[in-house]
Formats: C-alpha cells, sequence, structure tokens
C-alpha cells in the first residue's frame, strides 16, 4: 500500500516540476504515472550502470555529475511515454535538479519511504 502513495507522490512531484521548469511537459497525470514507472526502470538499470561507469567522476563532482546522468534519464524517458515530453538538455537538467530537491524535501518532510527494517 505504501508503495502505492509513493508512486502517486513522485507523479505529483513529476507534475509540479512540470509546472515550473519550461520545456518540460507533461499533458496528464496518467501521463505523469506512466513516466514515473518508465523513468524508475531506466533509472534502476541503464542509471545504475552510469553511475557505476562514472563513479570516479561522480566522486570529484561531490555528486553533482549524477545530476547529469538523471537528466540523460528524463530525457530518454521522454522518447518513450507519450503525453511526456522534455524539450531540450537544460530543461532536462534543470528538470532532474528540482527533481532532486523536492525529492530531499519530501524526504526530510516523512513523507518518502522509510527503509523495511527501521
Amino acid at each position: 500500500m505504501r508503495w502505492l502513495l509513493h508512486w502517486i507522490l513522485n507523479a505529483i512531484v513529476l507534475l509540479i516540476v512540470a509546472h515550473f521548469v519550461q520545456g518540460f511537459e507533461i499533458n496528464s497525470f496518467i501521463s505523469a504515472l506512466i513516466a514515473v514507472v518508465v523513468i524508475g526502470l531506466l533509472n534502476s538499470t541503464l542509471g545504475l550502470l552510469l553511475k557505476f561507469v562514472t563513479l570516479p567522476l561522480g566522486i570529484l563532482s561531490f555528486g553533482l555529475f549524477f545530476l547529469l546522468i538523471n537528466a540523460v534519464i528524463l530525457k530518454l524517458s521522454s522518447m518513450f511515454v507519450p503525453g511526456f515530453s522534455v524539450a531540450n538538455w537544460k530543461a532536462a537538467f534543470l528538470g532532474a535538479v528540482a527533481l532532486a530537491v523536492l525529492h530531499l524535501v519530501f524526504g526530510l518532510l516523512g513523507l518518502k519511504k522509510k527503509p523495511a527494517n527501521a
């Protein structure tokens, strides 16, 4: 049940980002839900591989390089989800930054999923 709330919350966060970042567009809530699934799948496969391969660069940049990888994942996922588009790389990067900030805020508020053993 908690995963459903997490999924819906991530879709709402995506809609908020689309409202504020120019060039980052989502047509409907259903598109946002599908986009969250696709972003999650790409992030857990390709994103994980890219982050592993570029780990030294990520460490040298204090993790800021991983925002670029998240931008790549957002841009790539927009190719697969109808109703979700990222116009350019600037919008993808700003969207990745906005998503990271909003996830940090929601995490601090306790709205993010807690580990099972905690």
